[in-house]
C-alpha cells in the first residue's frame, strides 16, 4: 500500500513538473501575430490640397469625414502625386515607378489606347496576392485597355478585354475605362462590359462636361460614383467574412468632370457645384469607414486617402474665390502644372492598431511609395526591377524618428512633359512656364524671354514667386546632375541599373549649363 502511495506521489510530481514546464513555455512563447492588415487605398480624382478643411484653415468646404480620418490617423503636409495628371500618377501608384520611364512621356492614355503597364511588371496587387491577400480594383482604371477589334479595326465591345486589371494582380475589377468625361461609357466587370446594348450619348459642356461617345444602357453619369461606392462597400462586407486579408484599390471618378453632385449634396457646401461634389467624396469616405466598422475589421485596416493631382481649373477657381475658397491653398498653379498646386496633394492614413492618432508629418513622400511600403508591411523586399522609384514610408507611418529624409529627392512631371526635381527645400523646374495649363505657357515664356529654368527655395518661398536659378548656379548644377543620374540609372532608389523606354530629355533644348 505504501509503495502505491509513493508511486502515486511520484506520478503527481511528474505531472506537476510537466504542467509547470508547459506554463513556462507558454509564458516565453511570443504572441502569435495577427494577420496582415487589410489595406484600403482611396484615390480622389482632381481634388486639391486646399479642399480639405483639416489641411486648410481657410477652406470654405468643410469635410467632416476626412477631418475625422485625419484626427484618427496621420496627415502629411508635403505629399506629392507622381504626376500632375491622371494616368501617370495611377501607373506610379500601382508599380512604384515614374510613368515617364515608359512610352508615356506626356499627357494621359485615351479612349482606345492599349495597356500601359507591362503585364510582367510587379504591382501592389501582385505583391499582396503573393502574401495571401484577396485584391480588388473598384473605380476608374485609366491605364489603357486592349479592346477586341474586328478585321476592319472596329471595336467589338462585347468581346473580352485583353490585359484587363485582372492581369495586374486584381482578383476582382468593377469600374470604368478612364475619366468620367472620356468615352466609351461602360461599367466593366473583370474583362467584360456589363451592358447588353450600346447607344451613343451626346456631349455636355461646362462643369458637367463629357465627350460624345458609346454608352451602355445601364450607365448614367450621375449614378457612377454612388454605384462604385456601393460595390466597394459590398466588397468589404463580403471579404470581411473570410480569413484572408484584402486589398481594395478604390480610385474615384470624382470630383473630376463631369461635376455631378446628386440631389442630396446640391447646395450643401455653400460654394459651387464643385464644392458640393467634394462633399460627396467626403461622404464616400464615411461610407467606407462605416462598412469597415460594421464588419468588425476597422481596427486592423490601413486606410489611405489621397488625390491623383491638384484641382482642375474646371472647378472654376474664380467662382470659388468669390466664396473665399482656393482649392490649391497657398500653392501656385493647379492640375497639369509643374508648380506645387499641380502635384502637392492631401494624404491621410489611418490604422488604429498601429498609427498614432492626430499626428502630422512634414516628410516629403510620393504616391509611388505605396509598393515599397506594402512590401515592408508584409515583411517582403523589392527586387531590383520592382518599384524603382518607391520608398518605404512605413517608419513614418509608425511615428519613428529618422535621421535622414526617407526620399533622397522627388521628381515631378507636368501634363506637357516637363520635369522638376525636389531635394530638401530646393526645387528646380526645367521650364520657364508652368509646363501645364497655367500661364505663361512654355511658348509664351520663350516669347517673353524668361529664364528657361526656375529654382525656388520652398522654405522661404512656398508660393514659388522668386526664381533664384541665376543666383544659385551650384544648386542648379547639383540638381541637374541628380536628375540626369535618375534617368541614366533607370531608378531613383538604390539598386542595379534599369532601363527606361525611349529617350528622356529634361533640360530645355536651347539651354546648357556649360
Amino acid at each position: 500500500m505504501m509503495n502505491n502511495f509513493k508511486i502515486s506521489g511520484i506520478i503527481y510530481l511528474i505531472i506537476c513538473l510537466i504542467l509547470s514546464l508547459i506554463f513556462l513555455s507558454c509564458q516565453q512563447k511570443k504572441e502569435v501575430p495577427t494577420r496582415h492588415p487589410n489595406i484600403v487605398y482611396i484615390l480622389a480624382d482632381d481634388l486639391g490640397y486646399g479642399d480639405l478643411s483639416c489641411l486648410n484653415d481657410s477652406s470654405k468646404i468643410i469635410t467632416p469625414n476626412l477631418d475625422k480620418l485625419a484626427e484618427q490617423g496621420i496627415s502629411f503636409t508635403d505629399a506629392h502625386s507622381g504626376s500632375s495628371v491622371c494616368t501617370p500618377t495611377r501607373y506610379g501608384i500601382l508599380t512604384g515607378r515614374y510613368a515617364w520611364r515608359t512610352s508615356l512621356k506626356r499627357g494621359v492614355t485615351w479612349s482606345y489606347d492599349e495597356h500601359l503597364i507591362d503585364p510582367d511588371r510587379t504591382t501592389v496587387a501582385t505583391l499582396l496576392k503573393e502574401h495571401g491577400y484577396f485584391t480588388a480594383c473598384i473605380g476608374k482604371w485609366h491605364l489603357g485597355l486592349d479592346w477586341a477589334k474586328d478585321s476592319a479595326g472596329v471595336v467589338d465591345f462585347h468581346q473580352p478585354i485583353k490585359n484587363s486589371p485582372n492581369v495586374y494582380g486584381f482578383d476582382y475589377f468593377f469600374g470604368i475605362t478612364a475619366s468620367l468625361d472620356i468615352p466609351p461609357y461602360f461599367y466593366i466587370e473583370n474583362d467584360r462590359i456589363t451592358a447588353n446594348t450600346v447607344d451613343t450619348v451626346e456631349a455636355m459642356q461646362g462643369k458637367m462636361f463629357w465627350r460624345k461617345g458609346p454608352v451602355g444602357e445601364d450607365f448614367k453619369h450621375i449614378e457612377v460614383l454612388p454605384k462604385l461606392t456601393e460595390k466597394a462597400v459590398g466588397f468589404i462586407s463580403e471579404q470581411s467574412k473570410t480569413k484572408a486579408p484584402f486589398f481594395l484599390y478604390f480610385p474615384l471618378p470624382a470630383p473630376h468632370t463631369p461635376i455631378l453632385p446628386t440631389e442630396e449634396f446640391q447646395g450643401k457646401s455653400g460654394t459651387n457645384e464643385y464644392g458640393d461634389f467634394v462633399l460627396m467624396v467626403d461622404d464616400v469616405v464615411h461610407q467606407i469607414e462605416q462598412a469597415l466598422k460594421e464588419n468588425g475589421v476597422a481596427g486592423n485596416t490601413l486606410i489611405i486617402f489621397t488625390s491623383d493631382n491638384g484641382c482642375s481649373p474646371m472647378a472654376d477657381y474664380e467662382e470659388l474665390a468669390t466664396f473665399g475658397h482656393d482649392p490649391s491653398y497657398v500653392y501656385r498653379g493647379h492640375k497639369a502644372d509643374i508648380y506645387e498646386g499641380g502635384h502637392r496633394v492631401p494624404f491621410i492614413a489611418r490604422w488604429p492598431a498601429k498609427i498614432k492618432p492626430s499626428t502630422h508629418s512634414p516628410e516629403v513622400i510620393c504616391t509611388t511609395d505605396l509598393l515599397a511600403t506594402c512590401a515592408s508591411i508584409v515583411g517582403d523586399s523589392l527586387k531590383d526591377n520592382e518599384g524603382e522609384d518607391s520608398y518605404n514610408i512605413y517608419p513614418v507611418l509608425m511615428g519613428e524618428k529618422t535621421e535622414q529624409p526617407i526620399r533622397e529627392a522627388t521628381v515631378h512631371h507636368s501634363c506637357n512633359g516637363f520635369f522638376s526635381i525636389r531635394k530638401g527645400n530646393w526645387k528646380l523646374e526645367f521650364c520657364a512656364g508652368s509646363g501645364g495649363w497655367s500661364h505663361p505657357t512654355e511658348p509664351m515664356a520663350k516669347e517673353q524671354g524668361l529664364y528657361p529654368l526656375q529654382l525656388y527655395n520652398l522654405e522661404i518661398d512656398i508660393e514659388e514667386k522668386n526664381n533664384v536659378a541665376e543666383q544659385n548656379p551650384e544648386i542648379v548644377r547639383e540638381l541637374s546632375d541628380l536628375m540626369q543620374k535618375y534617368i541614366d540609372e533607370g531608378r531613383s532608389t538604390p539598386g542595379v541599373l534599369q532601363q527606361n523606354v525611349g529617350d528622356t530629355q529634361f533640360m530645355p533644348d536651347d539651354f546648357s549649363l556649360n
